[in-house]
């Protein structure tokens, strides 16, 4: 008898370690992340793999589709490797007119991205236990709703309440978790929020 109490007591114990930890696969400890984005408002920059719709006024000879290399620059008539990715539409206009000047009286240029890739800058990651693991475009109010059809959920594998996305914040990258299982199983509305460009979302896995 004497034999058969600690083996009782050691399977106790086994059973309440085992408990606590299926327990602390349910919480997340990082920061939850914000359910409204504050941040000021995006805008759309260029990135290598775009292709941008070039028109000058009164110039149609000028005007054309043009790719933006790897490299991040662009080459169209009468300019040569310009700098392309990293800037708005916009800005690209005025440093095409600023070029143009060379050869055109007063060039009124607009830009259009079609197709847009962007920077790798503001590309949105899932990492870990999804689906489909990916690199993806940003889109303006994308949301972790948005991120997970693309990805397709996540696997049988992943911890999805112990999820977290890397965000850089006033210069600083910082962790904010997110309750993947509650949003995708259980339906919880609540736990969707906004994505931001640049986001990595790190889907673990669980052990057990």
């Amino acid at each position: 008898m004497n034999a058969i109490k600690p083996l009782i007591s050691f399977r106790w114990m086994l059973l309440l370690a085992v408990l606590a930890g299926l327990a602390g696969c349910a919480t997340n400890t990082y920061p939850p992340a914000p359910k409204v984005d504050n941040s000021s408002a995006w805008n759309y920059l260029i990135g290598p793999g775009d292709s941008v719709n070039v028109f000058v006024w009164r110039n149609p000879e000028v005007s054309g589709n043009f790719p933006v290399r790897p490299d991040g620059k662009m080459t169209m008539s009468l300019v040569e490797d310009m700098p392309a990715s990293g800037k708005t539409p916009s800005q690209l206009a005025r440093d095409l007119e600023k070029a143009l000047s060379k050869y055109i009286q007063e060039p009124i240029v607009t830009v259009v991205v079609a197709g847009g890739v962007g920077p790798f800058s503001q590309q949105i990651r899932v990492i870990g236990q999804a689906a489909k693991p990916q690199a993806l475009n940003y889109r303006e109010g994308m949301s972790l709703v948005d991120l997970m059809i693309a990805v397709g959920g996540i696997t049988d594998f992943a911890a999805g309440n112990k999820a977290y996305i890397l965000r850089i914040v006033d210069g600083k990258q910082v962790r904010l978790g997110v309750r993947l299982e509650d949003l995708l199983q259980g339906g919880d509305i609540s736990a969707n929020v906004p994505m931001r460009p640049g986001d990595v979302l790190v889907v673990p896995e669980s052990f057990f």
